[in-house]
């Protein structure tokens, strides 16, 4: 028995290291990622248009500092908008009057949601709803229009017998 200690301790203690090491990766990409939520966050919820390219785990931002994630989303049947939960830091008191606003780091950039502090003396508290919101905007429309330069007008004077971009003759303007 003690032969085969001896034989195979070396291997028995790479072994024992790589689970050591990938516990701790494991922790340290929970920890990085906002993975696990704690159970003392403030919970308020945000009313958006639109929450294209959010989902549950998305990063919460002050000044490009994460400050919370989205811990879940529901669409609100009275007024047709998504009821975004967000799980804010405990430690930091948002003003009660804070916007939040749906955006990305870029054109090929995730999305986050950016918390913007107001003025108020009173914190938010858990829920509270956030209700000065911006919906995220479709960026493949934006480009389509810019490509397709339908945001320009479009109509050419009548006078030379133009035509505006949806066939029609165009009339001149009084």
């Amino acid at each position: 028995m003690k032969s085969l200690i001896r034989e195979n301790g070396a291997e028995a203690l790479v072994g024992l290291l790589v689970v050591l090491l990938a516990a701790w990766f494991v922790l340290f990409a929970l920890q990085r990622t906002g993975g696990r939520t704690s159970g003392d966050a403030v919970h308020v919820t945000a009313l958006f248009p639109n929450a294209v390219g959010v989902s549950a785990g998305t990063d919460v931002r002050v000044a490009g500092v994460k400050v919370g994630s989205v811990s879940g989303q529901k669409l609100d049947p009275q007024s047709f908008q998504v009821a975004m939960t967000l799980a804010l830091d405990p430690a930091i008191k948002f003003p009660s009057d804070s916007s939040a606003a749906i955006t990305s780091e870029g054109l090929l950039g995730g999305t986050y949601v950016a918390l913007v502090p107001g003025g108020s003396e009173t914190p938010l508290k858990s829920g509270d709803t956030i209700i000065d919101t911006q919906g995220s905007l479709d960026m493949m429309g934006l480009i389509g229009q810019f490509i397709n330069k339908s945001g320009s007008g479009g109509s050419t004077d009548s006078s030379t017998g133009g035509t505006s971009p949806d066939g029609t003759a165009a009339t001149p303007a009084p």
